[in-house]
């Protein structure tokens, strides 16, 4: 392959000059040879001053997998480069990584890896379940120092730490949901806000009225009010912070949001005293899959307290884990 030798002091200079005259061949990557740039070249040197040189170029990566090209990274054995995930989470500028047990004595030069492919500053590594009522992250930092970050989704904008405040990319299609229902003229109360993940949604695009967003993590709270500035919807939102029951008021809810797994079902009570007759709740909770529908339906008449209600669908958040799944079910309440 041709290329100029250019000093690195004037590599940015010619780079321009080579790509405006149509000259610099953008098939291949630029080289290195101590310290020099070598620039593929297409056609005659235009830098009489500059010498061309044969060179051994890399194509550009932009047709390859990127795990393909963390593999080239990376100084470990062949058989653990098979073993890199190719699913991650992007956060704004942050990666999160699951590893399996042989890789995580190569974490920090497999996460700088994935940071340099994948041009992300900071890349942590996901080491357990959210825990606590909190719902805290249980993540190591691998690489970079910068953990808050913004992250857009659907024309919405999440500031987070996912240090700190959990953020479920997997929830995407019921966010979207939430998003394109019509609840023009509606009082809506997330019993479990976070940093507004459906929050977010139903006052910035659904149209709700006013929407009270309940969180009892002080972190997530600090994170939910900067959201709410962030999406202009300051005059839509009002931030309960405290454990959801203590909610004063019945009756008051058009639709209650209820997006909390496992134990979900404890707070069914709460839910169906906020929700006037007529209204809707987005009951979110986790069942084997032999508990499908039936456990859902058993869990609504328990929490009931006797009102009428019907079961207008139930759909599949997620897979939470084998055999188990995240359900959502809205339940009209009579």
């Amino acid at each position: 392959m041709i290329a100029i030798a250019v000093p690195k002091t004037r590599a940015d200079e010619v780079k321009d000059r080579l790509n405006r005259r149509r000259q610099l061949d953008l098939e291949w990557r630029p080289g290195r040879k101590g310290d020099l740039v070598l620039l593929p070249l297409k056609g005659d040197n235009p830098f009489p001053e500059l010498q061309v040189v044969e060179a051994d170029l890399f194509p550009q990566d932009r047709h390859r997998p990127p795990q393909e090209r963390i593999a080239e990274q990376l100084d470990i054995p062949n058989e653990l480069k098979t073993l890199l995930p190719e699913k991650y989470e992007r956060l704004g500028h942050v990666i999160v990584l699951r590893l399996p047990e042989p890789l995580l004595p190569f974490r920090r030069e497999i996460a700088e890896a994935y940071a340099k492919v994948l041009k992300a500053r900071t890349v942590l590594l996901e080491k357990g379940m959210i825990r606590g009522v909190e719902r805290r992250p249980d993540v190591e930092l691998l690489f970079g120092e910068e953990t808050e970050t913004t992250h857009s989704e659907s024309g919405i904008l999440y500031r987070l730490d996912p240090t700190r405040v959990m953020f479920s990319s997997g929830n995407f299609d019921e966010k979207l949901r939430m998003a394109s229902l019509d609840c023009r003229g509606e009082t809506v109360v997330d019993m479990f806000a976070g940093i507004g993940y459906f929050t977010m949604p139903l006052a910035a695009k659904a149209g709700a009225e006013k929407v009270i967003a309940c969180e009892i993590n002080p972190e997530a709270i600090r994170f939910l009010r900067k959201n709410i500035e962030l999406n202009r919807v300051a005059d839509k939102v009002t931030v309960f912070g405290g454990d959801n029951r203590d909610l004063p008021g019945e009756g008051l809810a058009d639709r209650v949001v209820m997006g909390y797994v496992n134990v979900t079902w404890q707070f069914l009570p709460k839910a169906f005293s906020l929700v006037k007759k007529g209204g809707m709740i987005h009951y979110q909770d986790t069942f084997s899959i032999d508990r499908i529908p039936g456990g859902i339906v058993e869990n609504v008449r328990n929490g009931s307290g006797g009102r009428p209600f019907e079961i207008a669908g139930i759909r599949e958040v997620k897979s939470y884990a084998p055999s188990i799944s995240h359900m959502v079910a809205d339940v009209r309440v009579l």
